[in-house]
C-alpha cells in the first residue's frame, strides 16, 4: 500500500445499483461538500465537508437511550432535538437508538478502503458495461482523494464517471483528465443572473471548463435539472450554447421533485423552495426543443 492509498476523505455515501449515473449499473460514491447552495438541492446532506447527524423524527419514540449516551440529545416534553453547539457529528450515538432514528452521515474512509468497498462489485460492472461514479455534493471539493479514487479504479480497469457542477479551477480539472471516462456534467442555467439566484455563484468558470473540456475531446453528458420558476427558461439558451460543442454525447433533462424535504428536516435545515413539480409532458417539451438544436436529448422520467 503507498501513501496515496492511505489518504483519507470524508465519504456521504456509498450507493450500489445506480442506473442514472452513468452507463450500465455503477457504484456511487457520495463525497461531501459543495461550494454551491443550489436552491433545490437534494443531497443537503453532503453540503457540509463535515460528518453530521440526521434525526428522523417519525421514528424517534422519546426513549432517551442517545441522551443517556450523548448530552448534544435533549428529549423535551416528547419532543427530541439536537443541540448543534455540543454535536460533533462523530455518530456514536447512532447505534443506541434502537429504532434508526439517529443516521451518521460522513465518514472518513482511505483511498484503499473505497476501492475496496467499490470492487465488491466488479462481477456487475463487467456484465452492464457500467463502473463506478464519483458524486457529491461536489467531489472534486476533496480533488487529491477524489483524483486518487480515480486513478486506482483505472489501474483496476474500472469504468469511471465524475458527476460535476464545474464550479472548480481548471487545475484540478486537468487533474482527472486521464482517470476519468465520461463527466456528468450539470449546467442550471446560461444566463449568470439566473444562475446565481439558483445558485449563489457565477457561471462563468462553469461554462469555460465545459468548453476547455470539450476542446479535448473528452465524453461528456450535460445534465439539466428542470425547476419550474427558476430555470424552466433556460432550456433554449442551453441548447443554443451545446450545440456550438463537439464532446456532448447526452443531454438528460432532471425533474425538480420534493423527495429531499425529510431530508433537509432531518438535518436542522430549512427547505424553502415552493417550485412546482414539472409534468412528463413538459420535461418531454424540453427534450424536443433541445433536439432542435442538434443535442441527443431525453428525458430523466425515462
Amino acid at each position: 500500500m503507498n501513501g496515496e492509498d492511505e489518504m483519507t476523505g470524508m465519504v456521504s455515501e456509498i450507493k450500489r445499483m445506480a442506473i442514472h449515473d452513468g452507463d450500465g449499473l455503477r457504484t456511487t460514491v457520495f463525497l461531501k461538500g459543495c461550494p454551491m447552495r443550489c436552491v433545490w438541492c437534494h443531497n443537503p446532506e453532503s453540503l457540509s465537508p463535515l460528518p453530521q447527524i440526521r434525526l428522523i423524527e417519525e421514528k424517534c419514540v422519546g426513549c432517551g437511550l442517545c441522551a443517556e449516551f450523548c448530552h448534544a440529545h435533549r428529549i423535551t416534553e416528547g419532543r427530541h432535538t439536537i443541540d448543534p453547539a455540543l454535536c460533533s457529528g462523530c455518530g456514536k450515538c447512532a447505534p443506541h437508538c434502537p429504532h434508526g432514528a439517529i443516521l451518521h452521515n460522513g465518514t472518513p474512509m482511505s483511498v484503499e478502503q473505497v476501492v475496496a468497498e467499490v470492487m465488491e462489485d466488479l462481477p456487475f460492472y463487467q456484465v452492464s458495461g457500467g463502473g463506478v461514479t464519483l458524486s457529491g455534493g461536489e467531489p472534486l471539493m476533496q480533488s487529491k482523494f477524489a483524483v486518487s479514487i480515480l486513478r486506482r479504479l483505472k489501474e483496476e480497469g474500472v469504468s469511471t464517471a465524475l458527476e460535476t457542477c464545474g464550479f472548480v479551477s481548471r487545475s484540478i480539472l486537468e487533474e482527472t483528465m486521464d482517470v476519468t471516462d465520461i463527466y456528468l456534467y450539470d449546467i442550471k442555467a446560461l444566463n449568470e443572473t439566473v444562475h446565481i439566484r439558483c445558485t449563489g455563484q457565477s457561471n462563468r468558470v462553469i461554462l469555460n471548463n465545459l468548453r476547455w473540456l470539450d476542446s479535448r475531446k473528452k465524453r461528456i453528458e450535460i445534465r439539466i435539472p428542470y425547476v419550474p420558476g427558476y430555470n424552466d427558461g433556460e432550456i433554449g439558451p442551453i441548447g443554443d450554447f451545446l450545440a456550438g460543442l463537439d464532446s456532448i454525447c447526452r443531454v438528460r433533462v432532471l425533474p425538480y421533485h420534493a423527495l429531499a424535504r425529510s431530508k433537509y428536516r432531518s438535518l436542522g435545515m430549512e427547505y424553502s423552495l415552493q417550485a412546482r413539480i414539472p409534468e412528463p409532458e413538459e420535461i418531454d417539451r424540453a427534450v424536443e426543443l433541445l433536439k432542435g438544436y442538434g443535442v441527443c436529448a431525453v428525458s430523466g422520467y425515462a
